[in-house]
């Protein structure tokens, strides 16, 4: 539900319902509808109630507020105004497929009815729907105005011409043979055209051989293998070119990651977050469950497997820690065995196996690490991550992750002062499951340059990949789920099997939100169930053509396309995946030639 709620306030703010004004509009909803309730509106209005008033009581702003008070200025101050128009007589704004309608009244308010907007945009690179209320539809709108110029610029120079031809041909086939007519302007033209001759960034030497779509089923597993045994055997090659794979989501990245370092081979995230800060967040996290209660043998346990997580590397080290932390977890006291007392030792009765002859001695050390831990539970939660962290890491990465980390947690329990050891641990939790990106750690945070990391794998997912260009790319998962079209087999990620109905909720609270904010004081309100949910299935459909679109054309040289069955082994190649292999497969990109 967090994500329903998160996109109600959003949605809200942009189109201008405070609080109040929403819930006077459903007041007046509740008299005219007396037969029929509205739990979504309703909870959505509440926690916006309750979100407003927390950032007013830390005299505090989110982004929304940003955008929405910077239009709120420029209506009430007209002075304030004329000085902008005056400071900026000519505006150019670049991705102007990805603005909202905020966004987009702010620039109309700053030109002015005699100013001069260039806007620059291409609405088959928007694919920020998901996640914002940018819409490329305000750009499509606007190229229909009076008194709007537009001109094409159809060149690149990016890509080879073949990797150019896949690409116009899923505009092509979107247009006249996607499976599903509703979707069949996602993709429209122009076409991209090469760079003229004498073009001072000419196309790269073209080399039909290197796009390759694969039509072989792999498991998830095997996808991963395949693609980083590929890496493998390519970057040794090819120490001076730059490579990326590009994911649907940042878990199958992360996943990635895990087979790319088995295997040495370098690496850089380009996800929500980086593995050595998952990591860091994640042992932290768990020590601190553990000192949030300090009687769960359990939880010591996992602390056990925290402090020697290296043994994991070695098989014979393995087998004592998972012996050990085992019996820690069938310790029915674990003051026994923290602040035992002469005649109730734990460590006493304890037989490890002949083979783990050490044993004891490293309980010793565990025992006093922990009372060290629990002492230091009086501190500032940031100074007790200090503390931890100095005792855990010698990894100078780790390390700033930890003071970083420790940072977030001081201002959290200072802006929370009931807040305990448990809800802080949460904080950790969030990080650690990448469930929020966690910036500041990192000069490409900044701004990421693909040519800094030439022999190296980046690896990204398609939305982070935008605006950015690699020699050879790899697509991976484009299967039925991450890439759906529309059919009555396909299922979506935003909809939970047991949500009565199949609704999608996220979309259904959002068309309620927008009924009810856009009818008069005595009009009426029009939402149809069922109908909502198809729409947004078709709107993300589109989207999801649009990502491919783009993964498509960040490769420069080279191109390669897989897709895996999922968890359960029941999914399948996606429709434009399937149209695409079965161009390049009748060797459509000899037409040409």
């Amino acid at each position: 539900m967090t994500d329903v709620v998160r996109s109600f306030v959003r949605l809200a703010k942009d189109l201008g319902g405070t609080p109040d004004e929403l819930g006077d509009r459903l007041n007046r909803l509740a008299e005219q509808t007396t037969d029929r309730s509205f739990p979504l509106l309703e909870m959505g209005a509440a926690i916006y109630a309750d979100y407003q008033r927390a950032l007013r009581y830390r005299g505090a702003v989110d982004f929304d507020d940003l955008i929405r008070l910077a239009l709120r200025a420029l209506e009430l101050d007209p002075e304030l105004l004329e000085r902008l128009r005056y400071q900026w007589p000519f505006i150019l704004e670049d991705e102007a497929q990805d603005s909202s309608r905020l966004q987009e009244e702010i620039l109309r308010m700053l030109c002015g009815p005699d100013g001069n907007w260039v806007r620059v945009g291409d609405p088959n690179q928007a694919i920020y729907e998901t996640f914002t209320t940018a819409n490329p539809q305000f750009l499509r709108d606007f190229l229909q105005e009076d008194g709007v110029l537009a001109r094409e610029l159809p060149n690149s120079g990016r890509s080879t011409p073949s990797i150019i031809r896949l690409a116009n041909y899923l505009i092509d086939w979107t247009q006249a043979e996607h499976p599903v007519e509703a979707v069949r302007n996602a993709l429209t033209p122009p076409h991209i055209e090469p760079a003229p001759p004498g073009d001072p960034q000419p196309n790269p030497p073209d080399n039909p051989s290197r796009v390759r779509i694969i039509a072989q089923k792999f498991g998830p597993g095997e996808e991963l293998r395949a693609v980083a045994d590929s890496l493998a055997r390519w970057l040794p090659e090819h120490p001076d070119e730059t490579v990326a794979v590009l994911v649907p989501r940042n878990q199958r990245g992360f996943e990635l990651v895990g087979e790319l370092k088995k295997r040495g081979v370098e690496y850089v995230e380009l996800l929500r977050s980086t593995r050595e800060t998952r990591e860091a967040a994640g042992a932290l996290g768990n020590i601190l469950r553990y000192l949030a209660d300090p009687s769960s043998p359990k939880k010591l346990a996992t602390v056990y497997k925290v402090w020697r997580r290296k043994d994991r590397e070695d098989e014979e080290a393995r087998k004592r820690l998972e012996w050990v932390a085992k019996e820690l977890g069938k310790c029915r006291r674990v003051e026994d065995l923290v602040w035992p007392r002469v005649e109730r030792d734990w460590l006493q009765d304890l037989e490890p196996p002949d083979d783990f002859p050490d044993i004891h001695e490293q309980l010793l050390e565990f025992r006093a690490l922990v009372r060290r831990w629990q002492e230091a539970t009086l501190l500032p939660v940031d100074q007790l991550i200090l503390t931890l962290a100095q005792d855990l890491f010698d990894d100078l990465a780790d390390l700033a992750v930890a003071h970083k980390l420790a940072g977030v947690l001081r201002r959290m329990s200072e802006s929370h002062p009931d807040w305990r050891l448990p809800e802080l641990v949460e904080e950790l939790t969030v990080v650690a499951k990448n469930e929020r990106r966690f910036l500041g750690l990192s000069a490409d945070d900044m701004g990421f340059d693909p040519e800094r990391h030439k022999g190296k794998v980046v690896v990204a997912t398609l939305h982070k990949a935008k605006g950015l260009e690699w020699d050879r790319v790899h697509l991976m998962s484009v299967n039925s789920y991450n890439f759906p079209s529309g059919l009555s087999y396909d299922r979506f990620i935003a909809e939970k099997w047991f949500v009565r109905d199949g609704l999608n909720l996220e979309a259904e609270a959002l068309a309620q939100l927008k009924s009810v904010l856009s009818e008069g004081p005595s009009g009426a309100y029009e939402y149809e169930p069922r109908d909502v949910t198809r729409k947004a299935r078709l709107e993300y459909v589109a989207e999801r053509l649009r990502l491919l679109y783009v993964g498509i054309t960040r490769a420069k040289k080279e191109l390669i396309i897989t897709w895996n069955t999922g968890r359960r082994g029941d999914l399948q190649p996606a429709v434009p995946f399937i149209a695409l292999q079965t161009f390049w497969e009748k060797g459509a990109y000899d037409a040409a030639d």
